[in-house]
């Protein structure tokens, strides 16, 4: 199985998933966007759950941002994602939390 995390280095949830996958592939949104195709795989699985509504970089857009489509916020403001996401290459996972770690295996 080759795991895939989507996040952000200086996140702390994002640390925790990559010290326990240590085999995993990390992608660092905030060096490398993700592409278009991406961020609409993530949609279709997690919906509106993917942006991360409580986050510092949500509160600080305006109404017209907020109501633009996730997935032009997404490729516009990428740590708007919730994270991380974890890509198993047959399914992906959004979080850190103890479903996704037994799901996992870890």
């Amino acid at each position: 199985m080759t795991l895939k995390i989507y996040g952000i280095k200086t996140c702390d949830t994002c640390r925790k998933a990559r010290k326990a996958l240590p085999d995993a592939q990390f992608h660092d949104m905030r060096e490398s966007p993700l592409d278009s195709a991406t961020i609409a795989r993530f949609l279709d699985a997690f919906g509106d759950a993917l942006v991360n509504k409580s986050s510092t970089t949500w509160r600080g857009l305006s109404d017209d941002d907020r109501n633009r489509p996730a997935a032009d916020l997404l490729a516009g403001h990428p740590t708007l994602m919730k994270r991380p996401v974890i890509d198993t290459g047959s399914a992906v996972f959004l979080g850190w939390k103890p479903d996704v770690q037994a799901a996992l295996g870890v």
